[in-house]
């Protein structure tokens, strides 16, 4: 069943406890994302980020408090609910997860095949749609490892766009990249957040943040905080 959230708002959590496992990693969690919102999720290796990331997902259960993702309510998620949920979720992970014995059109139209299309016509013209839109029209007859790491990591924008969601949760998205990319793909998904999706970026590159300023939020001694101003921002960065 679906849930009414506040106007405006994509994502709420009110008084949630986060669990990984056994292991309480953030508690008293209370975050509101607003459809078209960028925002960045900052802390430190082991903070509690990805956690949090995995539970937006439905990846790790809300065990504790109100969380509604998209219109689900994260502690009554059916399991039958789980796919349609990801539906509306894109996800950018660090490493890429292309399948590299197919192109990267195949790559594509892999996703679509498992969310349901079947008419060939339709899955080619989104899967040009979304490439187009990640900057590589002409890179679909490529083998993942013909690109570069900016070229996969558009592939894997392209892919979490496939099936039009509400939200993007992008995981450290310019881990393994170098300046010159990470800013454009940061440019990239700013642009996607301008069409009226949510993007919430885990990240522990200052740089980014500092370049491309936006709503910060910390984790940090298993609380999350916002962060107000720039100063905070470089105070954090040291």
């Amino acid at each position: 069943m679906q849930e009414t959230l506040p106007l405006g708002a994509i994502i709420e959590l009110i008084d949630c406890n986060i669990w990984q496992q056994d292991h309480l990693v953030l508690s008293g969690v209370n975050l509101q994302v607003n459809k078209g919102e960028f925002m960045y999720l900052v802390g430190k290796v082991g903070s509690g980020k990805t956690s949090l990331i995995k539970t937006l997902n439905a990846q790790l259960p809300l065990r504790d408090g109100s969380g509604i993702v998209a219109g689900y309510n994260l502690s009554k998620l059916r399991t039958r609910d789980i796919p349609l949920l990801r539906r509306k979720i894109g996800i950018v992970f660090q490493d890429f997860q292309l399948l590299t014995d197919r192109t990267v059109h195949e790559n594509l139209e892999f996703v679509l095949k498992a969310t349901g299309w079947k008419n060939r016509q339709e899955t080619d013209t989104r899967i040009g749609e979304v490439l187009e839109k990640v900057g590589l029209g002409l890179k679909g007859y490529k083998m993942p490892h013909q690109l570069s790491g900016g070229e996969q990591q558009r592939v894997v924008i392209g892919r979490a766009l496939l099936n039009d969601p509400e939200i993007i949760l992008a995981d450290e998205p310019t881990g393994n990249l170098d300046p010159e990319t990470s800013e454009g793909i940061i440019r990239l998904l700013m642009d996607i957040s301008t069409t009226g999706r949510a993007v919430v970026i885990a990240t522990h590159n200052y740089t980014i943040l500092k370049k491309f300023p936006s709503r910060t939020v910390k984790c940090e001694g298993g609380k999350l905080s916002e962060i107000q101003t720039d100063q905070e921002i470089e105070l954090e960065a040291l």
